[in-house]
């Protein structure tokens, strides 16, 4: 399929730094990465200064550099400058270490323990729409965030420090938005002291005298809470090893962000999508009623709920909170027969790939209805990757899939979110694909009445 080895770089754009600094790529990169991809094909070069990237499009040579030379791969350089905020956490961390804190932590996210947090979930959520009111205005987004973070706090540090991770919450949301500069990220070294770092500094260090306190606290009671903190001070190398405090802080950090501000950003798109698309949210409707009638979703309805699923699915598409990947080769070797050579960069987009025409019918358009008859089976593997995938695949994955249809099935059952007129609703693409400016909502309360649809036997529809 590709051409035999060639030591000439791929064509593409070359950044000098001024118009790297002001253009799409620091400022737009959705924007910028979608034409490159348009106008270069499957492979392009990118040159920022002295750097070059090869950016790839197709799923095959995703697969390759994800999978099958995972190895001749490490984290890209924006992970990679943040390790100050995350540490040696999964998300940062490297080698023979990455495959231990893997190893250590994966009892964490087994199924039968995932599946103890459904009722926390939708308890949470419960309790939040309990205080809406019809009429009201509000922002989805600072509400899924607010819930998510309730989740979080729950399921990974139990609700006695509930306070304290909302403070932990607040903190690692004003680091992840000073990270979407990656101009500043990348060229402003941590250690310089500027007002920008100084301020990470700070909130960093907040972070982490709470959560060494709650390490110290668990560690000397000895108490199993039944949270994901407690399976990780548990856990046990082959050696009979187990995490330090300060690796603990580092996998609490980022599992904060992937279970918090990711599944947040991901319904925040949802409500946004659902709320331009009339016909697909009286669907989703329908499929409530029939499955749920008046009752809130447990985990057994979750195979059942279809389409609630295939709408997450569809959301993770068009606006996955993963909307990029980077990574960096450690050795030379060779992609699409060009030359990759030790330190040079190799970047991929899902927001590129989850619209490309090649895989995708109206790639543009919001069709849950596209995931019905198996699409995600006979697709090539990497056309759909939210959650990345190979060795690295987001521990996380089915935490966040349950997390996000048990949420949008408790309130969707309840309430119509409409969109408030003109207000603007942009993608910001930070470490995570987030509305740049929120989505604000008015809140619309359902009251059902029974009717039959082809969902079952009889259903409920809003009056």
């Amino acid at each position: 399929m590709w051409p035999a080895i060639r030591n000439k770089f791929p064509a593409g754009p070359s950044e000098g730094l001024k118009r790297w600094s002001l253009g799409p790529l620091n400022n737009n990169p959705l924007e910028y990465f979608t034409k490159v991809a348009r106008e270069y094909g499957d492979v392009a070069g990118l040159r920022v200064l002295n750097f070059k990237t090869v950016f790839i499009n197709h799923p095959s040579l995703i697969e390759e550099v994800l999978v099958t030379n995972a190895r001749k791969y490490s984290k890209g350089r924006v992970l990679r400058a943040n390790r100050h905020v995350f540490g040696e956490g999964l998300l940062t961390s490297e080698g023979d270490f990455w495959l231990r804190q893997r190893r250590l932590a994966q009892p964490a996210f087994h199924r039968a323990r995932i599946a103890s947090y459904a009722a926390t979930m939708v308890d949470y959520t419960e309790r939040m729409v309990e205080g809406w009111r019809g009429g009201e205005e509000r922002d989805a987004h600072q509400e899924m965030m607010r819930l998510t973070l309730e989740i979080v706090a729950k399921t990974l540090f139990d609700a006695d420090v509930e306070r304290d991770a909302q403070e932990v919450g607040k903190s690692l949301e004003l680091l992840l938005e000073i990270g979407a500069n990656f101009r500043r990220t990348i060229f402003v070294p941590h250690w310089l002291p500027t007002p920008t770092n100084l301020r990470v500094r700070r909130e960093v260090k907040q972070i982490e005298k709470i959560l060494y306190r709650i390490i110290a606290e668990r560690r000397a009671s000895g108490r199993d809470a039944g949270d994901l903190l407690s399976m990780l001070l548990s856990a046990q190398d082959e050696d009979g090893s187990r995490m330090t405090d300060r690796q603990l802080r580092d996998e609490t950090i980022t599992l904060f962000l992937a279970g918090h501000e990711t599944t947040a950003s991901t319904l925040s798109w949802t409500w946004w999508l659902l709320a331009r698309h009339p016909a697909v949210q009286a669907k989703l409707h329908a499929e409530l009623d029939a499955v749920l009638g008046d009752r809130a979703p447990t985990l057994d309805d979750l195979p059942k709920l279809r389409y609630t699923g295939h709408v997450i699915t569809e959301s993770l598409r068009l606006y996955p909170a993963a909307w990029g990947m980077a990574r960096l080769a450690v050795e030379d070797h060779e992609i699409a027969g060009y030359a990759v050579t030790k330190g040079m960069g190799v970047a991929m987009a899902q927001w590129v790939v989850h619209r490309d025409p090649r895989w995708y019918d109206a790639p543009e358009e919001f069709r849950p209805e596209r995931w019905e008859d198996d699409l995600l089976k006979r697709l090539p593997r990497f056309a759909y990757f939210p959650f990345g995938g190979g060795p690295r695949q987001c521990i996380g994955n089915a935490f966040a899939l349950m997390e996000a249809a048990l949420i949008l099935a408790t309130i969707a059952r309840k309430f119509r979110l409409p969109l408030v007129a003109n207000h603007p609703v942009v993608p910001l693409a930070s470490i995570t694909l987030r509305p740049r400016h929120g989505v604000r909502v008015t809140l619309e309360s359902r009251q059902p009445k029974e009717t039959a649809n082809s969902f079952g036997e009889q259903s409920v529809v809003a009056d």
